[in-house]
């Protein structure tokens, strides 16, 4: 009797199974990017089905595994800078005391730095016995280098001054005398940076952000002082490309992910572009 109750059972589960549509059977056995991976573990895009086929016929599992942690590293290191960015630029915008200069120099100094002394001072700093890395590491958990997070680090302090001096310019173009109009109509400074500061200058925001993922993806020394080299791990376009290099015939096997990093940084590029040509039409007019 127990037996055939199990059989029917199971009889309803497979019968419910079958009823799904094809894409809930395919999403319910994914995992989830945010629900199931850790911190520290590589991270993965969620497979579609025949896309394995597709990708298996251009790159190699190793170049694509570049391709997706550079595209996640870059991402995540815009969202990280931007809530820090936006504030910054509209301060720099704004404030006109002589002594802005050295902020504005501490904010660019790794624009100038070469790649690897920024990387150095980054892992100093976040490594495991680094002042910071190491109270993340004993008390969070948070391993910081030679992790995709230090690579997104790296790529997010490097491609910072881009991003803030894009939003600086933006907001420097945003008239202050809408911003008192605001105010004696009871707004608040918060009010005021929301409902007409931040609008007015979005434009601007968005071409510092594509600006910041372009120089996000092409970043190499910072993130191989930082992060390393690991494939399947922190290997970005940048250093699988030059991990290629260095083998016998690795420079023609290469050919794909520098046309691939070529055709990204134009995208984005050119989407920045076109960002910053309508805001300043938008000014002119």
């Amino acid at each position: 009797m127990g037996e055939g109750r199990s059989q029917t059972n199971r009889e309803a589960q497979t019968d419910a199974g079958k009823s799904l549509p094809t894409p809930v059977l395919w999403f319910s056995r994914s995992q989830l990017i945010f629900g199931v991976q850790s911190w520290n573990s590589s991270p993965r895009c969620i497979p579609r089905p025949g896309s394995e086929k597709i990708v298996g016929q251009m790159f190699t599992a190793e170049e694509w595994e570049a391709i997706e942690l550079s595209l996640w590293v870059a991402t995540w290191a815009v969202v990280a800078s931007l809530p820090l960015a936006i504030p910054l630029g509209y301060f720099l915008a704004r404030w006109k005391r002589p002594s802005k200069w050295l902020i504005e120099t501490a904010v660019n100094l790794p624009l100038v730095l070469p790649p690897v002394v920024t990387g150095y001072i980054l892992l100093v700093l976040f490594g495991s016995q680094g002042g910071l890395g190491g109270p993340l590491e004993h008390w969070l958990g948070i391993h910081i280098a030679f992790s995709w997070i230090g690579a997104a680090l790296a790529a997010g302090v490097v491609s910072f001054p881009l991003m803030v001096r894009t939003i600086r310019i933006a907001f420097s173009g945003v008239d202050e005398r809408l911003e008192g109009v605001a105010r004696t109509l009871g707004s608040g400074p918060l009010d005021t940076f929301l409902s007409v500061s931040l609008p007015l200058a979005f434009r601007g925001v968005l071409a510092g952000s594509m600006l910041a993922f372009a120089r996000s993806l092409g970043e190499f020394g910072a993130t191989i002082m930082l992060a390393g080299n690991i494939p399947g791990r922190t290997q970005t376009i940048p250093t699988a490309v030059f991990s290629l290099v260095q083998t016998p015939g690795g420079v023609s096997r290469s050919g794909r992910l520098v046309l691939v990093s070529v055709l990204l940084a134009c995208l984005t590029l050119a989407v920045s572009e076109i960002l910053e040509r309508r805001r300043q039409r938008r000014e002119s007019a």
